[in-house]
């Protein structure tokens, strides 16, 4: 029997200053069985970095075939193909070929590693790399309740994410960018 994923409810008050962008976003989080609570947070924080109309939360580690976010338009193209963690390279080329923009968050402890390896294969198929800080998404995942209610304000490649059991700041680095 196929063990089922754990459903989360967020309630975030977004307020992303470089964007002037100010959003009231209600969103059920499936965490995939295999899938930590750092790498669903990163998820998280990488819709809200990205949040407009029409982006979802895609099959991600469920599919091979989808990202773990994604926007599409009306007509089916795919605007946005977004990747949490340390894809292959190979994965992120084929993406940059059937969407108009691709990113990956990476996040955690094999982030500079994976970066070292990909760098020159990443950069060339034009994909956007963004990494988190390690310790600080471990902070954001000990605020992980069922049911949670988030403050974000995002200024100068950093969020200050408040709840109403603590508060932590995620920084992060644009590894390329295009």
């Amino acid at each position: 029997m196929a063990l089922k994923p754990t459903i989360f409810k967020f309630n975030i008050a977004l307020s992303n200053v470089d964007l002037n962008q100010y959003l009231d976003l209600n969103l059920t989080v499936a965490q995939h069985p295999s899938e930590t609570a750092e790498r669903m947070m990163a998820r998280v924080l990488a819709y809200c970095l990205n949040a407009s109309q029409d982006l979802e939360f895609a099959r991600g580690l469920s599919a091979s075939d989808e990202p773990d976010i994604w926007q599409r338009s009306l007509d089916g193209r795919i605007l946005k193909w977004i990747e949490i963690g340390e894809p292959v390279a190979e994965r992120l080329r084929k993406a940059s070929h059937i969407a108009e923009q691709v990113k990956v968050y990476c996040f955690n402890t094999k982030s500079d590693l994976w970066w070292a390896r990909s760098e020159k294969e990443v950069t060339a198929a034009k994909v956007q790399a963004i990494q988190f800080d390690w310790g600080q998404i471990v902070e954001l995942a000990g605020l992980l309740a069922r049911t949670l209610q988030l403050s974000i304000t995002v200024t100068d490649q950093s969020a200050f994410i408040a709840s109403d059991t603590g508060s932590v700041e995620v920084n992060w680095r644009l590894l390329n960018s295009f």
